[in-house]
């Protein structure tokens, strides 16, 4: 019979290799599936797996798809090391779409009365506040009521939704555009510049890369991020050494809504060039997926981000090429999780062979 038995130290070997081992597991019943619904799964496989990553293009759009992913992530992870759940990314991203667009959408209509060089920076910093405003509100009430972050943070996002779809719909809603709920189109001096010609990818990509590492310093190299990461290791230790659970709470919660709310702006005024009620496809919750898959490191998110987009992609592909249901990709992503947790638990325990 099989038995697990807890091993005096993690491994760090079974921690290196169990998001391999997940992806792994995946793939194996992914084409399974692919069997059960009567397609070839080579065929299914190649196309989340390959075509991704088939061309210039297809590389780029990868690119484009995972910073959003990547700036959701690093920011989650930030809260997870320090114990505090926030699950409401996908509204923080909302609002900074909301808050920057906001404004790309004034100064279209406003058109030269700000400088055309400090539009971009203007969009940029209205959805990191934006995103930062909408996670201040579940460090509040957790902080003065304290209500379950968790909870919170996840109903914030339905509240952004509909704030977003009554925008659209009603007072920002484009008088040209034949009833269509979306705004006007953006200004070609409040979007972002394209980093390689002839597709999709803007310097957002860029500024994705640079905090990731600003992150990593902040984790890995500063006080304050070892005071966030002994914080949610053990909060005992913390209280006693005098480290400041407030500002613990608040720092992680408003560097991960800022994150989020960039990665909003960054759509909204990147390849959308406009507001429309299906800014997001969901980025701020597979960016928790992306988090835990990155081991909660922002250079494991860049990783586990393009992975990730690739599953996207690969939904998208499968719908038009193979006449797939557009929730495959959930259930990809959902599989990936799982497998990850399942094989989490030989980090702390081996299996053993024989009677118990």
């Amino acid at each position: 019979m099989l038995r697990l038995e807890a091993r005096q130290t993690a491994s760090r070997l079974m921690s290196a290799l169990s998001p391999v081992i997940a992806v792994a597991i995946t793939v194996l019943v992914a084409a399974a599936l692919f069997v059960a619904l009567g397609r070839d799964p080579v065929r299914g496989l190649a196309v989340f797996l390959v075509e991704p990553l088939a061309n210039r293009y297809a590389l780029t759009e990868l690119a484009l798809k995972a910073t959003p992913l990547v700036l959701c992530a690093i920011g989650l992870s930030l809260c997870f090391r320090a114990n505090v759940w926030n699950i409401g990314a996908e509204g923080q991203f909302l609002l900074g779409a909301i808050a920057g667009g906001g404004v790309a959408l004034w100064a279209t209509v406003n058109v030269g009365v700000l400088p055309r060089p400090a539009l971009v920076p203007l969009v940029l910093v209205a959805g990191m506040l934006g995103g930062a405003g909408w996670a201040a509100i579940t460090a509040l009430l957790r902080d003065r009521f304290n209500a379950n972050e968790i909870l919170v943070s996840l109903m914030l996002v339905y509240v952004a939704q509909l704030l977003l779809s009554y925008l659209v719909f009603g007072p920002w809603k484009d008088p040209q555009g034949y009833n269509f709920p979306q705004t006007r189109s953006f200004d070609a001096a409040a979007m972002l510049p394209l980093l390689v010609p002839q597709s999709r990818l803007h310097v957002g990509a860029l500024i994705a890369l640079a905090l990731v590492a600003a992150t990593w310093v902040l984790m890995f190299r500063t006080f304050a991020g070892f005071q966030l990461q002994v914080g949610g290791v053990a909060p005992l230790a913390a209280r006693y050494a005098g480290f400041p659970a407030r500002r613990a709470l608040w720092s992680a919660m408003l560097l991960s809504g800022g994150f989020a709310g960039l990665a909003g702006a960054m759509e909204a005024a990147g390849p959308l060039g406009q507001l429309t009620p299906n800014v997001s496809t969901g980025y701020g919750f597979t960016a928790i997926i992306v988090a835990f898959v990155g081991r909660l490191h922002p250079v494991g998110c860049v990783l586990s981000g393009l992975l990730l987009s690739m599953f996207v992609i690969g939904g998208e592909l499968s719908q038009s090429r193979l006449g797939l249901p557009s929730a495959l990709t959930g259930v990809f992503e959902g599989l990936l999780l799982f497998s990850l947790l399942a094989c989490d638990t030989l980090v702390h325990y081996r299996v053993r062979f024989g009677r118990g």
